[in-house]
């Protein structure tokens, strides 16, 4: 496995992989018709944009890492009570 793809693996640098995971499995079960699998993309999307606002944000604030480690976001997801995506 490269180096890219060891980091979009892991948990930590990609808080995705199970919508990542989900797109692709969708994509493999329905034999690549994207229009199928249209609500994990934007599932997708949606955790895309989420946590790339919080990691701005947590620029803007001088906070390091800017993206949250795995166990800081499951406190952020608790924290809202609901997945915002």
């Amino acid at each position: 496995m490269s180096r890219k793809q060891q980091r979009l693996r892991d948990d930590d640098t990609n808080p995705c992989v199970l919508e990542t995971d989900a797109s692709r499995k969708c994509m493999e079960n329905n034999n690549y018709n994207k229009d199928m699998c249209t609500s994990h993309f934007l599932k997708y999307k949606s955790c895309r944009k989420f946590w790339n606002g919080i990691m701005i944000q947590r620029r803007k604030d001088g906070i390091k890492p800017a993206m949250p480690t795995a166990e800081e976001r499951t406190k952020i997801l608790e924290s809202t009570g609901i997945t915002p995506y």
